[in-house]
């Protein structure tokens, strides 16, 4: 059973015809990475699944959009309750100006959990997942700004673990971070799959070879290609992905 389904989804700002009736279906416990050049739609698909898309002004979406068989864009969907199944993690780490702590123990306490023990095992819980426990375990009461950019990133996906959703979206979560960063994210959304289904928006197509099952092109609204990763990079069935890869355009 698919974990997402999207049924020949549209979506357009005003006039302008974003995303180009796109069909697609995501398996539990997998990795996927949305590649294409900036401005082809990859980002506004992803926040489908959150329905980010909904705190931008004329957006109209048409088809389908299923999370474990459900129509989230269906009038009964509670988008809050959806968004705590749905972690994001944003292209900069964007900590609150808060505690290192409290950057984790405030988005439990703003879903409604205030046993502290509670609070603690999660907090130490979801920095051990998120692999920065042994960095900051000395440094919970030092403020968030004082970590480094790639252990920043690490606690915003701490952050959206410790509510304990099922998807986790990642928006180019490694463009702003230096090698070694980059390598400690990716080595952490190879081992977060185990008990997450990942989506992942990225410019590097290393990255996607190797920290993704499958792959998707997009490419001016479209889906161009969809498959297992190993044979969309190696054996693409449509010259416009060859081309891409290649580096031909793009």
């Amino acid at each position: 059973m698919s974990k997402i389904e999207t049924n020949k989804v549209d979506l357009y700002y005003g006039d302008f015809h974003a995303l180009k009736s796109i069909t697609m279906s995501f398996k539990p416990n997998t990795v996927t990475a949305f590649i294409g050049p900036s401005g082809c739609g990859k980002s506004t698909y992803l926040r489908l699944f959150n329905r980010m898309n909904d705190l931008i002004d004329n957006v109209k979406i048409t088809g389908m959009v299923m999370i474990d068989g459900k129509d989230i864009y269906d009038r009964q969907t509670q988008v809050d309750e959806l968004r705590k199944n749905v972690g994001m993690v944003f292209q900069k780490p964007n900590p609150f100006p808060k505690t290192n702590f409290e950057n984790i123990a405030y988005s439990l306490r703003e879903n409604g959990i205030n046993d502290k023990k509670f609070i603690e095992e999660r907090v130490e819980r979801s920095l051990k997942q998120a692999a920065l426990w042994d960095e900051v375990k000395d440094k919970l009461k030092k403020s968030a700004f004082e970590l480094s950019g790639g252990q920043q990133q690490r606690l915003c996906i701490a952050r959206a673990l410790a509510i304990e959703p099922s998807i986790l979206l990642m928006d180019e979560p490694a463009s702003a971070l230096d090698p070694i960063s980059t390598a400690k994210i990716e080595e952490l959304i190879y081992e977060l799959k185990a008990n997450y289904t990942i989506i992942i928006v990225t410019h590097n197509m290393q990255q996607a070879g190797r920290v993704s099952d499958n792959t998707a092109f997009f490419y001016m609204g479209e889906l161009i290609e969809y498959d297992e990763t190993k044979t969309l990079f190696t054996n693409p069935k449509i010259q416009r992905t060859q081309n891409y890869i290649t580096g031909r355009f793009g």
